[in-house]
């Protein structure tokens, strides 16, 4: 994949002088020079040859807390962030008609053995009259993703500001493929295919927050050490300020709860942490699931799911109250600037 620089060439021979001496050997960069680092990479400005070399390192290491850091403030100042509310809307908030604040549900893994149920989750907050944005990937081999399934509903994507913001005024959730939100981190994203493993981007579109206004990020990890790395950078000042998480192990990497099995979903709050779902071992009852992983089976079944003709699984169900509360507190807490932190049990009236 050929680059043209747009600026001066960027030289990285220093980073990865620090970060290319192998798992035990390398040292981590501070926030700033992996800020710089990652925005030479967004722009085009490092060498395809450097470019390998970092991607492959940092998988190699792994992103430090201050790493992890620097990197997703140079993506999230890459984009244009979305507001929140239709034109419409917008004039509206200053009253306050508005009470709930957006949710961001990031799509990067699809099924490959479940039914991908994010598109249920997301239709479900969204009609309730919260702000939706579904961003990801728009296939993947092996895989049925979020996109695919939204298509097999007629639910069209948004490629641009104006037309997410239009779903969320009609109160449907908005599916941004990820070359449209953030084109300069789909290219650095689909190095996957070149180099054949993952990149620190498929982490920071998991945990990027692409909203101007404070929001609650539905987050997903896949390794156990990026739980502990993922919940002590969600306590710092910068994670805070951007709203609040629901970190959980990934449904085959996705988001949504496990219908079989809730899974523990860990609150991050002011830089507060809280679990707030205990992980379930067996469910109580096996809910009626789609027959198959099919794009076309799995979005008849959730027709039916929105009909009220098949029940919502519990874990789901249980999410979207979750969402509901916290999104809630969220635009209450922007509208009349409070910092207060809220504990669970006065949250959640003792358990919703």
């Amino acid at each position: 994949m050929q680059n043209i620089p747009s600026e001066e060439p960027f030289k990285a021979a220093r980073f990865i002088k620090e970060i290319g001496r192998g798992k035990d050997g390398a040292r981590s960069l501070s926030r700033g020079d992996a800020r710089d680092l990652y925005a030479a990479m967004l722009d085009g400005r490092v060498s395809d040859l450097e470019l390998g070399g970092i991607l492959l390192a940092m998988r190699i290491k792994g992103e430090s807390v201050e790493e992890i850091a620097g990197f997703l403030e140079a993506a999230e100042a890459s984009f244009t962030p979305l507001p929140a509310s239709s034109h419409a809307e917008q004039r509206d908030d200053l009253a306050g008609s508005s009470i709930y604040a957006p949710v961001v549900i990031p799509s990067y893994n699809g099924a490959r053995h479940m039914a991908n149920l994010t598109p249920l989750l997301a239709l479900l907050l969204a009609r309730e009259g919260i702000p939706v944005l579904v961003h990801g990937v728009l296939t993947d081999p092996g895989r049925v993703t979020t996109a695919e399934i939204f298509t097999a509903l007629g639910h069209a994507h948004c490629n641009s500001v104006e037309q997410a913001r239009q779903q969320f005024g009609l109160l449907q959730p908005a599916f941004m493929p990820i070359a449209a939100l953030a084109p300069k981190m789909a290219r650095l994203l689909a190095m996957r295919r070149i180099l054949g493993v993952r990149n620190s981007t498929h982490t920071l579109v998991k945990i990027m927050q692409p909203f101007s206004v404070p929001a609650l990020r539905l987050c997903s990890y896949t390794h156990p050490e990026y739980l502990a790395m993922l919940g002590t950078y969600f306590k710092t000042t910068a994670a805070a300020e951007r709203g609040d998480v629901f970190l959980m192990r990934g449904t085959e990497g996705e988001t949504v709860a496990n219908a079989k099995r809730a899974q523990q979903i860990e609150w991050f709050h002011l830089g507060n942490h809280t679990t707030l779902v205990e992980k379930q071992n067996v469910a109580e009852a096996i809910p009626a699931l789609p027959e198959d992983r099919d794009a076309d089976v799995t979005a008849r079944w959730v027709k039916q799911v929105l009909k009220g003709h098949v029940a919502i699984p519990k874990p789901i169900v249980e999410q979207v109250a979750h969402c509901k509360e916290v999104c809630k507190m969220l635009k209450l807490r922007q509208t009349s600037g409070s910092l207060q932190a809220l504990s669970p049990a006065k949250l959640f009236d003792c358990g919703t």
